[in-house]
């Protein structure tokens, strides 16, 4: 395998809460008519695996390549998969449901789901927008299953006033909400177990109801932990814990950067554009792209991976190469 960075077709998941953003602010390419609330960027779950989109690996699973090349992509030959993490744009036109992810403990009791950690980096915000995120202080277990039978739960919740360029970590266990009138990109850790302990009483367009998992959320809260402990970080390390690394970064037009080989890395490109180029390629002058919106360029460039504000790329362990900026760009990476 000659090594190159990867991209990926986006897995659409249409939502209750959904909107158009994701056309709006990077030029997806979502079905018309359909309320998208989330991009799945990159997935490796039994049911969503993300397609390459790019150079001779096209048309193959992320979880096929890996298994093929475990080394050249990861960095340690005895990688059995899954893909560590999950990547998704949020487009929040309507307030989500108050939810929780289990942690390793609460699967274990229960017998089934799989642990999620998570973050929220806030790519833009309506004014006055919010999350909820964890609980108030000293809220019990008995207290939060009153509030579900009076559906006053939002009242026990931490509401936050949240703005672009927050980035806000959620370990498993905290109750939480997401506010309407937010894009979002979220980095979490490989799975889909979600239980809604309240909807706010929202029906679908055939006036059901959405499953709630009461008995579940009830198990998995952390009832010991205060919304008020939870950090929010804007430059620099956003985020370090055990499951993964976020780090901001901002360059300018026509700077350079250096990609060593060694670790893996996961690039999301927030803003801007750019090459790749390795490092046996020849330098590559990138397409300017002015843009605010960052119209997409299908095409690859000769001996360069091109990206736009909106894509999410793969960097292999054993890549080296350069990133060219043609835009002021501000993006976030990711290691394990």
């Amino acid at each position: 395998m000659k090594p190159y960075p990867l991209k990926f077709r986006p897995i659409y998941k249409q939502r209750i809460w959904g909107g158009r953003k994701l056309r709006e602010f990077f030029n997806k390419d979502i079905p018309a008519g359909e309320k998208i609330g989330e991009s799945w960027e990159l997935a490796d779950l039994p049911d969503d695996k993300s397609v390459i989109s790019n150079g001779e690996l096209a048309g193959q699973t992320l979880s096929s390549v890996i298994q093929k090349y475990p080394k050249e992509i990861t960095g340690d030959e005895n990688f059995s998969g899954p893909f560590p993490l999950l990547i998704k744009f949020l487009d929040a036109e309507d307030i989500l449901s108050v939810q929780v992810h289990p942690d390793e403990q609460t699967c274990r009791r229960l017998g089934r789901g799989v642990p999620k950690t998570e973050c929220w980096y806030i790519i833009s915000a309506v004014e006055g927008a919010v999350i909820y995120k964890g609980l108030k202080k000293g809220v019990s277990k008995e207290q939060f299953a009153e509030a579900i039978k009076k559906g006053s739960i939002a009242e026990l919740l931490t509401k936050v006033s949240v703005e672009a360029g927050q980035c806000h970590f959620l370990p498993a266990g905290t109750a939480h909400s997401i506010g309407a009138g937010l894009l979002i990109a979220e980095i979490q850790t490989p799975s889909d177990t979600t239980y809604r302990v309240f909807d706010f009483n929202r029906v679908d367009d055939s006036g059901k109801a959405r499953q709630l998992h009461i008995e579940e959320a009830l198990e998995s809260i952390h009832f010991d932990a205060s919304g008020d402990n939870l950090s929010v970080t804007t430059i620099g390390r956003l985020v370090d814990c055990k499951y993964f690394k976020i780090d901001k970064g901002t360059q300018g037009q026509n700077c350079e950067l250096l990609l060593s080989p060694g670790k893996m890395k996961t690039l999301i490109i927030l803003t801007g554009s750019g090459t790749i180029t390795g490092a046996e390629g020849n330098a590559v002058d990138p397409v300017r792209n002015s843009t605010t919106a960052g119209i997409r360029q299908k095409q690859e460039i000769s001996n360069g991976v091109e990206f736009n504000a909106g894509d999410t790329l793969l960097v292999p362990a054993v890549y080296e190469g350069a990133i060219q900026f043609a835009d002021d760009t501000q993006y976030l990476t990711v290691t394990v």
